[in-house]
């Protein structure tokens, strides 16, 4: 029994320590930190793939590129999205060089704060744009992966430069994740 629990033990020291969330700092019309809880028991390999990026960091200078009133704020291009050289036509299109995901879905709501990996319409497309709610968003509940939630800073996603009301796409300079930091 002792030598079964060494093992266990030894099994779970040697497994990748997950962060427990992200603190985002954003600049632009909104101005401030938003703190989102990653839910690592939801979607292990989403959250997985933030922290890293975020750690890397890929998201530093990246923009909120798709901004829906009374939806969401979307962001998370680093390929197309950074702030530096931006190009509002192909900021959305891109993602990290880390591959797509196979999707995480979960019984967890998209409600207002709740944290979303975009994807293309296949299902198991999401690589590192993700997007926070503004307002409850049930169409979505089981076809996107939640990978957390905003603890803190809601005030700060309130304020975000909204886009377009229809394509959300921005127009004039948008808000930026000026940096992202990975918390414990």
């Amino acid at each position: 029994m002792r030598r079964n629990a060494f093992a266990a033990l030894a099994v779970l020291a040697a497994a990748p320590a997950f962060a427990s969330g992200i603190d985002i700092t954003v600049a632009g019309e909104a101005n401030g930190v938003i703190s989102v809880n990653l839910f690592e028991d939801v979607a292990p390999g989403h959250v997985e793939r933030i922290t890293t990026l975020a750690e890397n960091g890929a998201y530093d200078g990246v923009v909120f590129h798709r901004v829906i009133e009374g939806f969401m704020a979307q962001t998370g291009d680093v390929q197309f999205g950074q702030i530096d050289g931006y190009d509002a036509r192909r900021a959305g299109t891109g993602g990290s060089d880390l591959g797509n995901l196979p999707a995480e879905f979960s019984e967890v709501d998209f409600d207002r704060g709740v944290v979303g990996m975009a994807r293309s319409s296949d299902p198991d497309s999401a690589n590192s744009q993700f997007f926070i709610m503004f307002a409850p968003g049930p169409f979505l509940n089981g076809d996107y992966t939640v990978v957390g939630e905003v603890t803190s800073g809601m005030d700060v996603v309130d304020a975000i430069k909204r886009g377009n009301p229809r394509s959300g796409a921005i127009t004039g300079a948008p808000d930026v994740m000026t940096k992202v930091s990975v918390t414990d």
